[in-house]
């Protein structure tokens, strides 16, 4: 048997969802499962259906409708117009460097008098701070564009309002109770701003503001907008999916000479570039500028028209990224090592393991923890807290990563004694406090985490969109199925679940038999799937019987051959001990005891399993079913059958029932929703 490693959360679906999903198949001209997809995700009706699929630029909002808008603009005009020197102010994360680069190009483009600054993660840390406004001040800066930042920095705007520097925020953060007072303040996210949608990353709101200042959409610089969207996890839906969708379609012809050099450099094909290419190959190379050196590096990068020095920026981000994987990797061994011992320690003083990860070391590069939390997390899935302690002064910086159920930012605000400073939402934050507090910070997080969290809590999920049946897999269906994308968050790749599919063959493949191929049937229809670093299970399972299978459809081509496959996420195979005989199997077992009339009792199991496919345990509780229901009898080396028993039903049988929620409770995690009326 091969228990799925997840929990299986299939969507609801019911029939007026079918019954809509069968009308916008016919009306869009697409498939079922791409108008049932379209269902599931909320787009029920043919006009919103086609704006999602086929939405342009005709869909972004009018940017005025930001709160705070028209007076940004207003200023940025007014110090273009008095040729005062305005400074852009970012932050140090893919999203802060793409928008830095969007208005270096959009100021470049308009004429302004300007340069940019980018505060040290490590010497300076996130957000305005005093000491870059007074290098601002004595720059002779008049006006400080924020980007991707400020929301929060009421004082630091108090301080520069003293120096004579004004301040636009423009943000996308949640704003906290007191705004700053800027001479703008421009983020959807603002309790009173009635802008219909309220997940632009800040480089989205920097194109907004962009569009505003050039009175136009800016769309020849959508592949920035594209790459600080995807890095920071925004939902793709809405604007965000118009302009990732264009940025996308840009970067596979881009003119942007960093991007060309950031291909060449880490060996991308930008002609086939997808959301997945930007999120774990791009977005990776740009955070490690900020996150081991200074970020400047990366809009270097996005900003030049030189290809040569293009080639040298790419080049050293790809340096950093690699030094950032070493370390990573390093920082993980560690606390790998600081886990286990954690856990051996529980094990000797017999109590449970901790119910939370806290792990701190010395020299851990905070740049990187949040990293090495989110890696512990995938393995243990519990609630993470990675810490780097400065040996000098004992203060430990750290970065968290929690499972549904566990908010952080909750659990640390029930810690508040112990922090000096904390920050963040329910699945992610960051905290200081001194090493003494460590021990009763990790005390208070796992007593919090058992009164929270119920046994169900830690087990992993996996959300499931649809049943799939393998007639739905075929390569024109998975080849429509590319007008879902881009896919990421908000809008994630089609998780569907191929239900009871007919094992007809299975072998490893790769090195060292580390991957698993399986071959699926229905009727006349086949279909392969391929679990990666599954190889080890294919000595659980068993041709011809079914088997349950969650994962993402894709088209395999190879020597010019175009086949579907499903790429495994997780699987449930049952074998046939996993299986209950329906009556008619107990009746054919009957009839062969009853041929012989008497049998001996050695061996009898192994025969009649021979006779008729179950297996032995099962047999067996045919057999004590038969004798409790009085079919058969015993006389201590024989089983008999019974003359004219007494009619009775299965279903009256103890052993009956019993034996059948015992392989209930085995079967698959996933539980049909029945189409309902």
């Amino acid at each position: 048997m091969i228990q799925a490693k997840t929990r299986w959360n299939l969507a609801p679906w019911n029939k007026e969802d079918e019954q809509q999903a069968e009308q916008l198949s016919k009306l869009l001209g697409v498939p079922p499962l791409v108008a049932k997809l379209l269902v599931q995700r909320g787009y029920k009706e043919k006009e919103a259906a086609e704006i999602f699929l086929r939405g342009g630029e005709d869909r972004l909002h009018d940017p005025y409708q930001l709160k705070g808008m028209k007076e940004a603009v207003a200023r940025i005009q007014q110090a273009a117009v008095d040729g005062e020197f305005i400074r852009i102010y970012g932050d140090y994360d893919a999203d802060g460097v793409s928008s830095t680069s969007l208005l270096i190009h959009v100021f470049r483009e308009l004429g302004y008098h300007f340069d940019y600054y980018i505060p040290h993660r490590a010497l300076e840390g996130y957000g305005l701070n005093k000491g870059a406004i007074d290098l601002a001040a004595a720059e002779g800066v008049r006006l400080i564009v924020t980007v991707d930042t400020g929301i929060s920095a009421y004082e630091q705007v108090e301080y520069a309002k003293e120096l004579g520097i004004d301040i636009v925020v423009t943000d996308h953060h949640e704003p906290p109770e007191q705004l700053p007072d800027a001479v703008a303040v421009v983020n959807p996210k603002q309790g009173d701003c009635p802008y219909p949608f309220k997940g632009l990353a800040g480089v989205g709101v920097a194109f907004k503001l962009a569009h505003a200042l050039m009175e136009r959409p800016p769309m020849e610089w959508t592949d920035i907008v594209c790459l600080g969207t995807i890095a920071d996890i925004m939902p793709l839906i809405d604007e965000n999916r118009v302009l990732v969708r264009a940025g996308l379609a840009r970067l596979q012809n881009t003119g942007n000479t960093g991007f060309r050099a950031l291909a060449e450099a880490c060996g991308i094909e930008l002609e086939q570039v997808t959301s997945t290419t930007v999120a774990f190959s791009m977005a990776p190379r740009i955070n490690a500028a900020g996150r081991l050196d200074h970020a400047r590096r990366a809009v270097e990068l996005l900003t030049t028209g030189d290809y040569d020095e293009a080639i040298r920026a790419a080049s050293s981000l790809d340096v950093l990224n690699k030094e950032r994987q070493r370390i990573v990797d390093g920082i993980v061994k560690e606390a790998e090592q600081q886990w286990q011992g954690k856990r051996e320690a529980a094990e000797a003083a017999a109590v449970p393991e901790p119910a939370v990860i806290v792990l701190a070391g010395e020299g851990w590069n905070v740049g990187v923890i949040g990293i090495v939390a989110s890696k512990l997390l995938e393995r243990y899935y519990k609630p993470v807290i990675i810490l780097g302690i400065d040996a000098d002064s004992g203060m430990c910086k750290g970065s968290a990563r929690s499972i549904e159920g566990y908010d952080l930012h909750a659990a640390l605000t029930e810690c508040d004694h112990l922090l000096d400073h904390y920050g963040g939402h329910q699945a992610a934050a960051g905290m200081s406090l001194h090493r003494d507090n460590l021990q009763a910070f990790e005390e208070k997080l796992g007593e919090l985490a058992l009164e929270w969290l119920t046994e169900q809590d830690w087990i992993p999920k996996t959300a499931i969109d649809l049943v799939c049946s393998l007639e739905d897999a075929s390569v024109h269906t998975i080849g429509q199925l590319a007008q879902l994308e881009p896919f990421g968050a908000g809008n994630p790749s089609p998780r569907l679940l191929l239900h009871s599919a007919e094992l007809s063959d299975y072998r490893t493949m790769g090195k060292d038999s580390r991957h698993l191929k399986l071959s699926l049937r229905s009727g006349r229809t086949a279909l392969d799937a391929v679990g990666f670093g599954m190889g080890e299970l294919s000595k659980q399972l068993q041709s011809g019987l079914p088997v349950d299978l969650v994962g993402e459809l894709s088209i395999n081509e190879w020597n010019g051959q175009r086949k579907a496959q499903l790429h495994i996420h997780d699987m449930y195979f049952g074998g046939a001990g996993a299986r209950f005989p329906e009556r008619e199997h107990f009746g054919q077992v009957y009839q062969l005891i009853k041929r012989k009339q008497r049998l001996p009792m050695k061996g009898l199991e192994a025969y009649l399993s021979e006779q008729c496919g179950w297996p032995e345990q099962t047999i067996t509780v045919m057999l004590e079913v038969f004798l409790e229901l009085g079919f058969i009898t015993v006389d201590g080396t024989h089983f008999m059958v019974v003359n004219a028993p007494q009619k009775r039903d299965l279903g009256t049988s103890e052993r009956y029932q019993e034996a059948k929620r015992e392989v209930e409770a085995l079967r698959s995690p996933y539980v049909p929703n029945e189409v309902m009326a």
